[in-house]
């Protein structure tokens, strides 16, 4: 599957700018880590860009729409990811984009969250500043705590060096994520 198939596939399954914002964030943040894995960036990108490609018409049935449309596709390892990205769907975590996808969807919502109550959004934003905020369990209250550490664990990196990661490539993208 090519970058440009996953984005028509996803803008036939999903009308929400905010969801559809969120995808675009977690594709940038994957893309930036498989680099880092020293793998496909493609595929990390893709994964990121549809991990929650059916949310948006079928949340009852998320992610097995995707996932199964991936499937029938030949992108199983995509779809795997896709299938694990929530530790309480009981999927078993066999590599590190499976690993990645878990550990940077519910931060690089939340960093995302922390930038747009700034008055100068990501721009100087530091990982003191989103620990601050996730310890208040007000602030951006639907944000599964658990789930970000669970996925750093999983992941194998310490928190500040993910919180940095996220930031430094939301920062590089804030024109076109609105930051």
């Amino acid at each position: 599957m090519t970058r440009d198939q996953a984005r028509d596939l996803l803008n036939n399954m999903m009308d929400s700018p905010a969801l559809l914002r969120h995808c675009r964030t977690i594709e940038l943040v994957m893309e930036a880590y498989a680099s880092k894995f020293g793998e496909d960036p493609d595929e990390w990108a893709i994964a990121g860009l549809l991990h929650d490609a059916d949310y948006d018409k079928y949340p009852d049935q998320h992610p097995q729409v995707i996932v199964n449309k991936l499937r029938e596709m030949g992108e199983e390892k995509i779809a795997h990811a896709i299938s694990a990205h929530y530790t309480k769907w009981g999927v078993e975590y066999t590599n590190n984009l499976d690993k990645a996808l878990l550990a940077c969807d519910e931060l690089t919502g939340f960093v995302y969250a922390c930038a747009l109550v700034r008055p100068t959004k990501i721009t100087g934003m530091t990982p003191k500043s989103v620990k601050k905020k996730l310890k208040d369990k007000n602030f951006a209250a639907k944000v599964e705590r658990d789930e970000i550490y669970k996925g750093i664990e999983l992941l194998g990196v310490e928190l500040d060096a993910h919180i940095n990661h996220i930031i430094a490539v939301l920062e590089e993208n804030k024109e076109e994520l609105e930051l």
